[in-house]
């Protein structure tokens, strides 16, 4: 059995022990509190669940103090924000906020001088968070944080488009769910710790779930079919964690699933966009039940748009032709000049270093949003205890013109057995001049103290 399994499975049987040994106060209490996971991680309750959330990662700028806000966000439909500074400074930061105030901003979106916030901060998954987790993130902030005098800017939003926040509590009647977290019987505490972190902490559906006509989640939950199915995001496709067999997670196994959240690669792929700031600033600070609770939740989730697809199986006749220097398809010299030393003429790649094309979720997603990103502007690299990624994705832009971005995703997209649709220039086009190379040239990993 792998070691890493093996040391899951103990690190479970002596939490479960110690819930029913009366060490913790609720039956629930291993899905909804963060504290055993948190010693687990060497660090304190408050700041693991500060990591679960990935507060730095929006909070803060790589120039910047951290947790001292500034940085810009696109509200759909209403222009630009930028996040405030919740370090405990009582003038600028959040040094006043009662514990009350600090759990009504997190759970509703209300600040202190009742100011109704946008859910691009994504309290409506905050919302999830348990009492225990919610005090430990308040103490953190309050007593391990150093202050920070740093006025927040202003939004960038026309007043007469910025009187939607006052609509924004009927938005919440309508669009989310505001309890806690109740762990469900019929589980395991392992799934339940899964969909406490997916759907609370973690807030993946902010990125991964379709939004309606409210700008919100078309899901919150297992429940809705539309939970996690995938979602475009800034001219990203963040792809479906659901069991599709193609494009979302139905040939990873659990510890797949873990792999990838904990270091930002498996054998399907490499995290890239914000996916690796994800990774730098949250996931990989995670314990390894915690990973696997993740995993063991995610891979529960069936199937959606890929019920009845046809399952991906490698074909080779794409590395035939590339290995006798046949370039009659648009795209494949390019393929061949450019890809092939990193990802292979048979497009297996070089795992753990470079991600394989072949039999990619993300190749074979609908949406083809993401690769043409990825291709234009490149990626930020994955950071890990060791350092940073050695490799990273180089960005095209200014080698190759958008026609022949076009016609290299389109051949990727048709290699190897995939059955994926073409790729317009008017796409890429339209991704270069919304984009902006420039997120991609600083890599770091950001600290909170």
């Amino acid at each position: 059995m792998d070691i890493r399994k093996l040391l899951t499975i103990i690190g479970m049987s002596v939490l479960v022990t110690s819930c029913d040994s009366g060490a913790v106060s609720t039956e629930s209490s291993f899905a909804t509190d963060s504290a055993a996971q948190a010693a687990a991680a060497g660090i304190s309750h408050g700041e693991y669940v500060a990591r679960l959330g990935n507060c730095v990662a929006c909070h803060s700028i790589p120039e910047g103090e951290p947790l001292a806000g500034g940085l810009k966000m696109a509200v759909p439909m209403l222009g630009n924000l930028y996040t405030t500074n919740i370090t405990p400074d009582p003038e600028t930061g959040i040094g006043d906020y009662s514990f009350e105030e600090f759990d009504r901003a997190m759970r509703f979106g209300v600040k202190k001088d009742g100011q109704r916030m946008y859910p691009a901060m994504p309290y409506p998954s905050y919302a999830k968070m348990s009492e225990q987790d919610m005090r430990a993130l308040y103490d953190f902030f309050m007593t391990e944080i150093e202050p920070v005098n740093q006025p927040n800017q202003a939004a960038e939003i026309p007043g007469w488009k910025d009187n939607a926040r006052l609509a924004m509590g009927i938005w919440n009647l309508l669009t989310m769910d505001d309890e806690p977290y109740v762990a469900d019987s019929n589980q395991s505490d392992e799934w339940n710790r899964g969909a406490y972190l997916v759907q609370g902490l973690g807030h993946c559906g902010a990125c991964h779930t379709p939004r309606g006509l409210l700008q919100q989640e078309k899901g919150l939950d297992e429940g809705d079919s539309s939970y996690l199915a995938g979602a475009p995001l800034d001219h990203w496709s963040a792809s479906s964690l659901n069991g599709d067999f193609n494009s979302g997670l139905g040939r990873w196994t659990e510890e797949e699933v873990a792999e990838f959240l904990g270091t930002g690669h498996n054998r399907f792929g490499t995290a890239f966009g914000t996916m690796v700031e994800v990774v730098n600033n949250s996931t990989q600070h995670m314990s390894d039940v915690d990973l696997i609770a993740m995993a063991v939740y995610l891979k529960s989730l069936p199937p959606v748009a890929e019920v009845n697809a046809t399952p991906w199986n490698y074909e080779g006749g794409t590395t035939e032709n590339l290995l006798a220097l046949e370039f009659n398809a648009p795209g494949s010299q390019d393929y061949y000049e450019y890809c092939s030393n990193c990802h292979g003429t048979d497009g297996m790649g070089y795992y753990p270093y470079q991600p394989p094309l072949a039999g990619n979720p993300v190749i074979m997603d609908p949406d083809p949003s993401s690769l043409i990103n990825i291709t234009l502007n490149g990626s930020l690299r994955v950071i890990a205890e060791q350092g940073p990624d050695v490799n990273d994705m180089p960005y095209f832009r200014q080698l190759l013109s958008d026609a022949e971005i076009a016609d290299v995703l389109t051949y990727i997209r048709s290699a190897w057995g995939h059955k994926g649709s073409a790729v317009s220039t008017a796409q890429v086009t339209e991704v270069r001049e919304a984009s902006d190379p420039s997120r991609n040239d600083d890599i770091f990993t950001l600290r909170m103290k």
